[in-house]
């Protein structure tokens, strides 16, 4: 098994399919299949119908308390996928911790389309100016306002993660990332000065809005929207961080564009993309090299600002 954290929780087919058959003897018959592409926060598996009439996904968290996630995944993804063109996954059922496995766990809708590989174009930029349009033209009921599972670091201001960046550089540094660090942390503190005069609306944001989080149709179209692990409502800014990795110069001007965005906004989703990608070398460099490829192309291209 691929460990990714110290206090990794031990997932097993074994142990999946004894959860399934006990808590939705519906897919007790369906056969499980660990996915090599599970995620940092939970471990994936598919369920497919022995038949050949149907496939959905198992999510387990990794970590203990990863459950709540999942619970406000499930309170919330039905306000906000209605909201959507885009498709994302319906929670089919939440399941409770038995066998040993301490967590609340999910079961969700399968999504068609292939990972997104490399940046996209102009189109795909306008797919997703229209999904996080959507996404914040979305109501804030009075009870997600008030939802602490809803407010996190990623939908404050950038102004206070200032410490926390100069520590992920630091460790940056110490790892001889071909990167150029003094010109990221200039970029940083132009994304610092820029974030005083911005004026941030309150809305719902994905917070998540990279690549191994977006499902691509045969014409590299948005065919879908995966893990909303980090929803959340306040300052949306940091959704921006997906011109950064998932898109080429024209799917960035597109997505500007469309979404009206000035240059103080870029200025401070630069900030975002590479705090975001600092924090994620130091940690899962020896363990999750592809998405750390993934985020020296969002670290890069923020660096270059064009």
């Amino acid at each position: 098994m691929d460990l990714l954290h110290s206090d990794e929780l031990p997932v097993t087919g074994s142990l999946v399919g004894a959860l399934v058959r006990s808590q939705f003897p519906r897919f007790a018959d369906w056969q499980v299949t660990r996915l090599g592409d599970s995620g940092s926060s939970n471990v994936l598996f598919a369920l497919d119908d022995v038949a050949g009439s149907g496939r959905v996904l198992v999510r387990l968290p990794r970590q203990p308390g990863g459950g709540a996630t999942v619970q406000k995944e499930a309170d919330w993804l039905p306000t906000i996928g209605a909201g959507l063109s885009a498709p994302t996954p319906v929670v089919l059922g939440v399941g409770e911790s038995a066998f040993g496995y301490p967590e609340t766990w999910s079961i969700t809708s399968w999504l068609q389309g292939r990972r997104l590989r490399a940046p996209g174009g102009e189109y795909l930029g306008k797919d997703i100016a229209q999904f996080v349009t959507q996404l914040r033209d979305v109501p804030i009921p009075d009870a997600a306002a008030g939802d602490d599972r809803l407010r996190w670091y990623r939908g404050e201001s950038l102004a206070a993660m200032d410490d926390d960046f100069q520590e992920a550089a630091a460790a940056c540094r110490s790892a001889s990332l071909p990167l150029d660090l003094d010109r990221a942390v200039a970029v940083w503190a132009d994304a610092l000065a820029a974030a005083h005069s911005v004026s941030a609306e309150t809305a719902w944001y994905h917070g998540d809005l990279l690549i191994e989080n977006l499902l691509v149709d045969d014409e590299g179209r948005l065919a879908g929207v995966l893990d909303f692990g980090g929803l959340g409502v306040g300052d949306p800014t940091v959704d921006l961080i997906v011109a950064w990795e998932a898109l080429d110069r024209a799917g960035r001007s597109a997505l500007w564009s469309a979404l009206d965005v000035d240059d103080a906004q870029i200025a401070v989703s630069r900030g975002w993309a590479l705090l975001i990608a600092f924090i994620t070398f130091p940690y899962y460099g020896a363990t999750m090299p592809a998405r750390c490829a993934d985020r020296l192309i969002m670290a890069q291209a923020a660096i270059e600002g064009d």
